[in-house]
């Protein structure tokens, strides 16, 4: 089985607790590192153009890219691809197929956008990415049926990552659809609601982000 690759964020940290076993591979992309000191976690890889960490944490990582420098890469500021991708490609390398993502929104809402985009590049490479916060997660579904285990209680909203998502059919949820078309022009996928079924969203042709905020 390949292993998870956890990557913690320059983001809002909106969790108390990230639980990590040893066959993770943890990667702090740029003041993702301050988190996680603050969490007691130990990163297998620091990576990043570190114009977002605290200056004590610049003179650590400067310590420990002297010891281990295999272990701290330093990416120019000017390049064509976020400290987030950065550390997707090194998890890949890693031979990683799962992805937690942590501390990935708030702040500027383009970086946000870029980390959903990091999620749909995941998909197109045959893995899968979750976009973890304290509330709930963001997901890309793309030619497939995602399932929601029973009892959950709370929110879940999709959008049409493309201009179209065709053959969208939810199930077990407050708000039905079957073998619809959602556009990107028009937000029919808001809030809908689990009744505590095992829900399940199919999506035949097409790319949809599903955005879901625990109850």
């Amino acid at each position: 089985m390949a292993k998870k690759c956890i990557i913690i964020g320059a983001g809002d940290l909106t969790v108390s607790e990230i639980l990590v076993s040893e066959e993770d591979y943890v990667i702090a992309a740029d003041g993702g590192y301050s988190y996680c000191k603050l969490l007691g976690i130990e990163p297998d890889l620091i990576l990043g153009d570190f114009d977002s960490v605290l200056e004590e944490d610049a003179k650590e990582l400067a310590q420990i890219y002297e010891k281990d420098p295999e272990k701290v890469i330093v990416l120019p500021v000017e390049k064509d691809e976020t400290d987030m991708l950065a550390a997707i490609h090194a998890g890949l390398e890693e031979g990683c197929r799962e992805f937690h993502l942590y501390a990935c929104q708030g702040g500027r809402l383009e970086h946000t956008i870029a980390n959903i985009q990091c999620l749909n590049y995941l998909k197109e490479c045959g893995a899968v990415g979750y976009m973890m916060d304290g509330t709930g997660m963001i997901l890309v579904a793309k030619n497939e049926t995602v399932s929601f285990q029973p009892g959950l209680e709370g929110m879940l909203s999709l959008f049409s990552l493309g201009e179209r998502a065709e053959g969208v059919t939810i199930q077990n949820m407050k708000y039905e659809l079957q073998d619809a078309v959602i556009t990107n022009s028009f937000p029919i996928g808001i809030s809908n609601e689990f009744i505590q079924e095992k829900a399940s969203i199919t999506v035949k042709n097409g790319t949809l982000v599903i955005i879901v905020t625990w109850g």
